[in-house]
């Protein structure tokens, strides 16, 4: 019995190999048909949340990891990754695209530089909110390449009701204020920011703001904020911000962290960071982003005491034709204002404010150069050249304000709740690199900026962490499902870099250098950047706030 019991199974078993051999090799353990979209092959697989990378391929089916270590199954796209790293796509959480993207949703600059989410809004949407909904939908019908999701401005509310006035809210204004902003929330918004340096903005005062802060709160958003002095009173600042959130019942993220100004560099920054320690160590939900340059960029209105805005650009530009005005702001620019920073006081003097564009032809000559050389050869004041370069230019007149110091960069960048963003749109055409200064090398060159600079060459964080900082923890921060991990289930976000080339080019006299080393960056598993090149898709979702009702 056991030697025909062993003959039967012996037979059976001669059976199987000769119905295998008779099958062509692709159909032993795998269909003929590809069973991924992609599969990025032999990578260095660095997971998001701070691991060790491991060596693994990883398999993309309909927009999503579906696949990470050994994948036998084809892809309808096979991508070698053997000696890059694989990475979650980056975030981005100081974007300024907003309007960018109506025109162009390409955001070739941002991916280029391996931004697939970009976070918008700290100068609110562009529409107001009862068109946001409308404005979300815009972009998901023309398409974008990035994912993106916007704050709305408190700020936004406040004009809408209160115009450019410098005063309080009545308790039926601020009523109002509140509703403007709860349209915006459920709009699908992912919080209310402020920009607290910049008139009208700079009028609001902490109990108005906590308001705003509570609404958003209510519907599981978050309040951000260009909080209203980065410099001697950056401590206070940060508190305020704290308190908005601690009292609005709502996280707080504190934009572009910096200790901006000369006097406190190197002491201002600690105490910045034990400010957020304690914060977060009795239960308050706040952190930072940062880029990593020591200049600042914003127009070169910043340097005129606020109050000289109220009503409006017009009424500016009324009140600096005036002399006795002009002979105010002056005075104030050199012992302060109440509720203005004083940025040039923050970079040590007018030395430190380059005028990178001018919006006047003949003031072109002037860019690339600081405040005192342009007074010298106009023979002027400084703060009266300032003047009226703004008074001439036409559109933006910008400048780059140098108010911080490398050491403070390196300190903050170690943070643990620190991520990054840019502080910059996605140019709406790619822009020349040979174009001199009219701009900030933040806008081409952040991301990568993160590893080649403070990873592998200075080595003040580890890769696993930088990638944590710009991947799984600002998906974390801002409630983003399914984002920021490579992880089964998860939507298919990638940058393939080469970690010995990858390196930021823009540089303050270039900034639109775009940079080298990524080879490969996808949005929802599908190539929007493929060896140093846009490939056109825009499979971009727009990032939908908690407060949006289901679907």
């Amino acid at each position: 019995m056991i030697v025909k019991s062993f003959r039967s199974v012996l037979v059976g078993t001669l059976v199987c190999f000769i119905a295998l051999g008779a099958l062509p090799l692709s159909a032993i353990g795998q269909s003929s048909e590809p069973l991924y979209d992609v599969v990025i092959r032999n990578g260095r697989v660095l997971d998001g949340a701070g691991n060790p990378w491991i060596l693994a391929d990883v398999g993309i089916k309909d927009g999503r990891f579906v696949r990470i270590g050994k994948v036998t199954g084809k892809g309808k796209r096979e991508i070698d990754a053997t000696g890059r790293y694989v990475s979650p796509g980056w975030i981005d959480m100081l974007d300024a695209s907003g309007s960018v993207l109506q025109r162009n949703g390409l955001a070739e600059s941002k991916l280029l530089m391996g931004v697939t989410t970009g976070i918008g809004g700290e100068g609110g949407t562009p529409v107001p909110a009862e068109k946001i909904a409308e404005y979300f939908a815009g972009l998901e019908t023309s398409g974008i390449s990035m994912n993106f999701g916007t704050y709305f401005g408190a700020t936004q509310a406040r004009v809408a009701v209160l115009g450019q006035d410098a005063r309080d809210p009545t308790s039926d204004e601020l009523s109002r204020m509140r509703s403007i902003v709860e349209t915006a929330m459920r709009a699908g918004t992912l919080g209310v920011s402020t920009a607290l340096i910049y008139p009208p903005a700079s009028y609001s005062k902490t109990e108005e703001l906590i308001e705003m802060a509570k609404v958003a709160g209510q519907y599981g958003g978050t309040y951000a904020s260009h909080i209203r002095g980065e410099g001697k009173e950056l401590v206070q600042s940060i508190e305020e911000a704290i308190v908005i959130g601690e009292k609005g019942c709502v996280p707080v993220e504190i934009y572009h962290l910096k200790a901006a100004y000369q006097p406190g560099w190197g002491t201002l920054m600690r105490q910045a960071g034990e400010t957020i320690e304690k914060a977060r160590s009795r239960g308050v939900d706040v952190a930072a982003d940062m880029y990593l340059y020591t200049a600042g960029g914003t127009a070169l209105s910043a340097v005129i005491p606020s109050w000289a805005s109220e009503g409006g650009n017009a009424k500016l530009m009324e009140r600096l034709k005036d002399p006795a005005v002009r002979a105010r702001l002056k005075s104030e620019i050199k012992t302060g204002s109440p509720g203005w920073w004083n940025i040039v006081e923050a970079g040590g003097g007018w030395d430190s404010v380059v005028l990178v564009y001018s919006g006047n032809k003949e003031n072109e000559k002037f860019e690339g150069k600081n405040l005192t050389q342009i007074a010298k050869e106009w023979n002027k004041d400084p703060a009266d050249a300032a003047f009226d370069l703004v008074l001439q230019g036409t559109g933006r007149v910008s400048a780059l304000y140098y108010m911080m110091t490398e050491s403070d960069i390196e300190y903050a960048i170690k943070f643990p709740w620190i991520s990054f963003g840019s502080d910059a749109a996605a140019s709406l055409q790619l822009a020349d690199p040979n174009t001199v200064g009219s701009g900030h090398p933040r806008g081409y060159g952040n991301f990568p900026r993160v590893i080649a600079e403070y990873v592998r060459k200075k080595k003040i964080i580890t890769l696993p962490d930088a990638i944590r900082k710009m991947t799984s923890w600002p998906a974390t921060r801002l409630r983003i499902p399914e984002r920021g991990l490579i992880k089964e289930g998860m939507w298919a976000d990638v940058v393939i870099f080469d970690y010995d080339k990858i390196q930021d080019h823009a540089t303050y006299e270039y900034p639109f250098r775009t940079p080298t080393g990524i080879d490969f960056v996808m949005v929802n598993g599908q190539v929007v950047v493929e060896k140093g090149k846009h490939t056109g898709a825009k499979p971009g979702k727009v990032m939908y706030g908690p407060g949006r009702p289901s679907q």
